[in-house]
């Protein structure tokens, strides 16, 4: 994975800043990558974090699992993690590895512990034994990312195989419900578990009809499963992404001709960079959102939700 920002001058996220100008509206090509995406040849390059997130202590000693840590909003949270004090286990498919490994340097070079997780969560049995393998490789775990999925833009649902649609619903909302019954064992009074969901949920667009309605069910799951857990002293909550710049839409995520308008509708007219929805994670999986519970966190860029 090739460095997303060599320049180590830029301002990190807790400096003042117009969020307009923060980064530049991009405009990609057209071109598309194989299934499942590359960070490296991501054009433009995205922003994980590796030179603008400044960590303060905020989850020192914690233990966290990222899925589909190698790239994206992901790896941008595995950084912040690393760089707020926790140490990291991160899901990939075998096909990434070379993302992964560049996560792994980053997140060791923070002088944290990185453990690289290699599977598809589509495979119950995986779900089932990679919570285990985080936690031998960690010590332990109290904090869980469900943030893999799989998003393929068709102009039709017609064009929706039944392979597809049972792939994205086994990514983005089975394999939740299989690691959070596999991981509840080990976290205590205190954890965190945050669910990444979508605008999508409350904005669908007609192209990504199974992506949009597994978004839908992940809210929905997690304000059940927050209720559920409360009393047991682990929160629950999501985190709703706008466009964000990440491999997931060039490599099939997006409809090619509109890659080069790619997040220029939404009220700050330009696209997300993945380290700017790292803070929402931190703060849902920080002490500082104790009385946070069900909730679902908009980083969208200024789009009307519900």
């Amino acid at each position: 994975m090739a460095s997303q920002d060599t320049d180590t001058t830029r301002t990190d996220q807790l400096t003042f800043q117009d969020p307009v100008e923060r980064y530049p509206s991009i405009s990609p090509p057209e071109d598309q990558q194989p299934e499942p995406g590359s960070q490296q040849d991501l054009t433009p390059a995205a922003d994980l974090g590796e030179f603008s997130y400044r960590g303060t202590g905020r989850l020192t000693g914690r233990k966290a699992l990222v899925t589909g840590g190698d790239s994206g909003i992901g790896a941008a949270v595995a950084i912040a993690f690393a760089r707020e004090g926790a140490d990291v286990a991160i899901t990939y498919l075998p096909a990434e590895e070379e993302d992964a490994r560049e996560v792994e340097r980053i997140i060791t070079e923070t002088g944290r512990k990185a453990a690289l997780l290699p599977g598809d969560l589509t495979d119950a049995e995986f779900c089932a034994e990679v919570v285990d393998r985080a936690v031998s490789a960690l010590g332990g775990l109290d904090i869980l990312v469900n943030n893999a999925g799989k998003q393929i833009a068709t102009e039709s649902i017609e064009e929706i195989t039944d392979e597809q649609l049972e792939s994205t619903y086994q990514a983005n909302i089975l394999a939740m419900f299989r690691l959070v019954k596999a991981s509840l064992k080990h976290l205590q009074p205190g954890s965190a578990i945050i669910n990444t969901t979508s605008v999508q949920a409350y904005q669908p667009s007609p192209t990504l009809l199974d992506y949009a309605s597994t978004k839908a069910a992940i809210n929905n799951f997690t304000k059940g499963l927050a209720q559920q857990l409360a009393p047991q002293g682990i929160r629950v909550n999501a985190v709703a992404p706008g466009p964000i710049w990440t491999p997931l839409q060039p490599s099939g995520g997006q409809m090619p001709e509109q890659l080069p308008e790619f997040g220029q509708s939404v009220p700050l007219g330009r696209a997300g960079q993945p380290t700017e929805l790292a803070p929402a994670y931190v703060f849902l999986a920080s002490p500082e959102s104790s009385y946070v519970l069900g909730e679902t966190l908009n980083v969208n860029g200024g789009s009307p939700t519900p």
